[in-house]
């Protein structure tokens, strides 16, 4: 499995009832069940500020419920926030993917551009587990992680101003998606850096996902190759909507938003 950007769980149409959308209004800070409950289909014109919040989500495997994913974003005070990604399988889901993840990146939010200063990932697996940890000294310039990692993933990476790991990219997303825009993204973790594109589509698009209704943007990478990540954006929630990795054509992992709501 290939670390998700919640790119990363932060990647997210042919399950979308296209035959049957249905109008949408205004939702709550809240959503959480309701049929009725969906999201305006204006997009927002300036980047929403940060704020701290919880989302669950319903995690796929090649379109078979296969778990569960809760993303949460908390401030730590000051400049400074944590963003989580957890995701947990259920029996099917361990047996296809052999592990569950919990990720948690340590960073500033400074003038509303987000720069990672920790990161730990954590995998477990049916009969061990995995753990990584990463600093990102930007004093030194320099990012570097030490644990469960090969041995050419351990060197130095020398860092350049913007660079995000994948769950901040997931958030700068939700952050600068706007019709028609092209994003651009350096994508450091893990012991890699690569450049991420990102097209925006020009209209928002009805996407339902359990009882809920959003009018959402939809939001490509476009420099993957086989691999594709696709998030959908609703103005006024502050986590994609759903997420999905798709490989050579095939759905993969699909984060399925289901809850979300602010945190004090």
């Amino acid at each position: 499995m290939k670390p998700l950007m919640l790119t990363a769980v932060l990647a997210l149409a042919a399950w979308l009832p296209g035959s049957h959308a249905q109008e949408v209004a205004p939702a709550p800070a809240s959503a959480s069940a309701p049929a009725s409950t969906s999201v305006p289909e204006t997009v927002a014109t300036t980047p929403p500020e940060l704020q701290p919040f919880v989302a669950s989500y319903q995690a796929y495997n090649a379109g078979k419920l296969a778990g569960n994913a809760t993303m949460r974003v908390v401030h730590n005070g000051g400049t400074q926030w944590r963003a989580d990604l957890g995701i947990e399988g259920n029996r099917g889901f361990i047996g296809i993917l052999g592990l569950n993840i919990q990720q948690s990146t340590v960073f500033d939010d400074v003038d509303n551009r987000y720069r990672p200063l920790t990161q730990s990932t954590v995998r477990k697996g049916l009969f061990l587990g995995k753990k990584v940890l990463g600093v990102y000294d930007w004093n030194a310039r320099s990012a570097q992680w030490q644990g469960d990692l090969k041995k050419d993933r351990r060197k130095p990476i020398p860092l350049q101003d913007g660079d995000m790991n994948g769950l901040l990219i997931d958030l700068a997303i939700i952050r600068d998606a706007q019709p028609g825009k092209r994003l651009q993204y350096r994508f450091v973790e893990l012991g890699r850096a690569r450049d991420h594109i990102y097209e925006v589509a020009k209209e928002p698009e009805t996407v339902a996902v359990g009882e809920l209704s959003y009018s959402a943007l939809r939001v490509s990478r476009v420099n993957g190759g086989n691999d594709e990540t696709i998030f959908w954006v609703a103005d006024g929630v502050p986590t994609p909507v759903r997420i999905l990795q798709r490989e050579n054509g095939e759905d993969g992992i699909d984060l399925r938003l289901t809850e979300y709501q602010g945190v004090n």
